[in-house]
């Protein structure tokens, strides 16, 4: 008996070493305060410990300062710090499909003129996904159809310029120019895409601010530019949140060359074929297409990427 008894305490003495050599794995975000404290953890090492998300001392969006000594401000912020950190599957698909997806769009931002945060902002509206909203706004930037179109893209039964990844951005850009000249702010125009440029004139005018930190906008649209803010501070610094992802985890960008059409392609399918690739991987690299064939058009011509080869089973070597 007592040498059960002995064996007993061996045991659990074993497990409480491991358990605490388990808590120093990793700490939770914001959690270093509590690394003396055991954690149990699931198959993925997350933590139960649930502590305090790390608020930055200061932040800024697209140059402008976020008004971080405003408790307002400050709790808003805090609010889209805690769902997107521990909305731990959503936001690491974010951060992969950003490896793919920024060294495209951040570029045009710059080549046009528009603040690299702006970024940020395709991941709040879409999760840089070719996303369809309940209103019909579509691609990466959520653009309605009556806006892409006067933005240039081309919208049609065959061909939507919305899931154009370059051309959307484009048009995505002359629409923030165009409310930073009405507003003379990046936070504003950011705040305008969400709620409209004439829904926010209206409450300049009715609020007698130009501010959007000092404006009440409602639910969605005051809690839009402050989740933008959380995905960057996430984003900079994902490691701080509890991200912990090395290269080989994220997507790769498309490596591709460039096909110019000027006639119509009866058969995609078969198109793709004849360049030594398949259907899938057309649609895929080409979301715009939006039929199995393509119509010529009087004067246009269209690129069409076609993936490199090896690419598709050698992407994560």
């Amino acid at each position: 008996m007592q040498g059960k008894r002995y064996i007993f305490l061996g045991l659990v003495s074993f497990l409480a070493l491991l358990f605490l050599l388990l808590s120093f794995i990793s700490t939770p975000p914001g959690g270093d305060r509590y690394k003396h404290i055991m954690p149990w953890r699931d198959t993925v090492l997350q933590s139960a410990i649930i502590s305090p998300i790390p608020i930055p001392e200061k932040l800024s969006f697209a140059g402008e300062e976020v008004p971080l000594q405003y408790f307002d401000v400050r709790e808003a912020l805090d609010r889209e710090l805690q769902v997107n950190t521990f909305w731990h599957s959503q936001t690491v698909l974010l951060l992969k499909r950003a490896n793919r997806f920024f060294p495209v769009i951040e570029p045009i931002l710059k080549d046009q003129g528009v603040p690299d945060d702006f970024k940020y902002l395709a991941v709040a509206e879409s999760g840089l996904i070719q996303a369809i909203s309940p209103a019909k706004a579509v691609g990466f930037w959520q653009l309605l159809e009556t806006t892409a179109k006067e933005y240039g893209l081309e919208v049609n039964k065959e061909v939507d310029e919305r899931c154009h990844i370059e051309k959307s951005t484009v048009a995505a850009c002359k629409y923030f120019k165009k409310a930073y000249v009405n507003y003379g702010s990046w936070t504003m125009a950011a705040a305008s895409y969400n709620f409209g440029q004439n829904g926010i004139t209206r409450q300049i005018d009715r609020q007698d601010s130009n501010s959007y930190y000092n404006m009440i906008l409602g639910e969605e649209t005051g809690r839009y530019v402050f989740r933008i803010l959380a995905l960057k501070v996430i984003f900079e610094n994902p490691k701080r949140y509890g991200f912990y992802l090395d290269d080989h985890d994220l997507y790769p960008p498309f490596e591709y060359s460039e096909v110019n059409v000027d006639t119509a392609i009866n058969s995609i399918a078969q198109f793709a074929q004849q360049l030594g690739t398949n259907y899938k991987m057309v649609k895929m690299l080409n979301p715009w297409l939006r039929e199995s064939y393509l119509p010529k058009r009087l004067n246009k011509t269209y690129e069409i990427k076609i993936l490199k080869q090896g690419f598709r089973e050698g992407a994560y070597k």
